[in-house]
């Protein structure tokens, strides 16, 4: 939210701001208990940073952090009602799994018996209670990670930071634990944050993504108006559309740098025009039967495999990305810098007030 958003009296109401050398971190978040944020954006954008912030782990070069009214600015990381699940788990390799669960209640005070009960019932709500004596040397990666979550839900933090949680999973372990981490974060009542670049994990885990980029707030909102409202190209990329900006003028959009795209859409001023790449096809030869109102002469950069099709990145009139079948790209006889030309019909672009 922005810094006009009135803050919940319970919950985090932050203001981040870090300085680190050249960059500078500014970034404000308001999140309610119950509610799951993740923090989305390019490597070296600023997410490590405000979670180190929130922590206490890098000291705040101004703003304010208040959790459920509290001020935390000076509050040592350990005092701090604050849990952490990091992207390489952090286990004690020493420990058994029970006893690193239990670890956080014996520093908040528990007796040994006591938090070894805590940890216990912890380890089985995960699907652990199997693994309680094993060290994590003789664990799964993802066991091992439900172990670090199991760890930092033991000292029931107001705060849960996830850093990159998943990044350290294979593709199938990752699926399954991604399944069981939205429904443990679905049960908590206090506020998580998740700091990630993996698009999926963002849309899959979170109520609300705030999109961070050179150390601030370039877009905020749920997940579906993210995906369908894109106002940068890195979060054009990372929902898989093209991205331009431009001048509306009835159906008409003239691009800042390039042609016009023909939209369904009747809009005056600046606007975005999104559409994705399968919206696009491609011909060798100027169509001249085609229902599509955009049409434009490319060339192709280059071609990669993108699922199960090719993705060829086009430039020309107007630099694009298009997918097609592997048959098609056959056909078409695909390969970098053939001359093709580009359609996209009107139906299938989207306009939205810049």
């Amino acid at each position: 939210m922005t810094d006009t958003a009135a803050a919940p009296a319970q919950g985090l109401d932050a203001r981040l701001v870090v300085d680190r050398g050249a960059f500078r971190l500014d970034v404000t978040l308001t999140v309610a208990p119950g509610d799951v944020v993740a923090l989305l954006g390019p490597n070296g954008a600023g997410k490590s940073t405000a979670l180190r912030a929130l922590a206490g782990l890098a000291p705040l070069s101004d703003g304010h952090l208040r959790l459920d009214g509290t001020d935390l600015d000076r509050t040592p990381p350990e005092s701090r009602p604050v849990g952490v699940v990091f992207q390489d788990y952090l286990l004690f390799p020493h420990l058994t799994a029970l006893d690193n669960v239990a670890f956080g209640p014996r520093c908040r005070g528990a007796s040994r018996a006591e938090a070894r009960a805590q940890a216990a019932r912890w380890l089985d709500r995960m699907g652990l209670a199997e693994h309680a004596g094993a060290k994590p040397r003789r664990l799964s990666g993802g066991q091992a990670q439900r172990v670090a979550l199991a760890r930092a839900l033991a000292t029931r933090p107001r705060l849960l930071l996830l850093d990159e949680p998943l990044a350290a999973l294979d593709a199938r372990t990752r699926l399954e634990v991604r399944a069981q981490l939205r429904r443990h974060l679905a049960e908590f009542e206090a506020v998580a944050l998740l700091v990630t670049h993996d698009p999926l994990d963002a849309m899959v885990l979170a109520d609300r993504l705030v999109v961070v980029e050179d150390g601030r707030v370039v877009q905020e909102g749920t997940p579906a108006d993210i995906a369908r409202h894109p106002r940068t190209d890195y979060i054009a990329q990372l929902v898989g559309l093209n991205l331009y900006r431009g001048q509306a003028d009835g159906h008409t959009v003239r691009l800042e740098a390039g042609p016009s795209i023909t939209t369904t859409e009747d809009l005056s001023g600046p606007v975005f025009v999104a559409f994705p790449p399968g919206a696009v096809t491609l011909h060798r030869e100027r169509p001249t039967g085609s229902s599509a109102r955009n049409v434009w002469a490319c060339e192709v950069v280059g071609l990669d495999t993108h699922g199960d099709q090719i993705r060829a990145g086009l430039t020309g009139e107007l630099p694009l990305a298009a997918d097609l079948t592997t048959v098609a790209a056959a056909e078409l006889d695909l390969r970098p810098g053939a001359p093709v030309w580009a359609t996209v019909k009107a139906t299938q672009t989207h306009a939205y007030p810049a």
